[in-house]
């Protein structure tokens, strides 16, 4: 999204904190395990990203639009 002439972006980290939640409540949420989430905050692992509905619960708990969740 392009706000005021500069693309903006949104960590997963920040969504998460957004909704006032630790890495292990959004896991559950998600139905993974807390690790997972942190690779997907730290990129540990190269491609490992939430899928699609992953992604709409996160935007739904954060108040985050997905269009402005960051991915890497």
């Amino acid at each position: 999204m392009i706000i005021n002439g500069k693309e903006v972006r949104i960590s997963l980290a920040a969504a998460r904190v957004n909704a006032k939640m630790t890495q292990e409540e959004m896991a559950k949420a998600l139905h993974v395990a807390k690790t997972t989430v942190n690779n997907w905050e730290n990129e540990d692992l190269p491609g490992s990203q939430p899928n699609m509905d992953q992604l709409r619960v996160i935007s739904e708990l954060s108040g985050i639009p997905m269009d402005l969740l960051f991915l890497t």
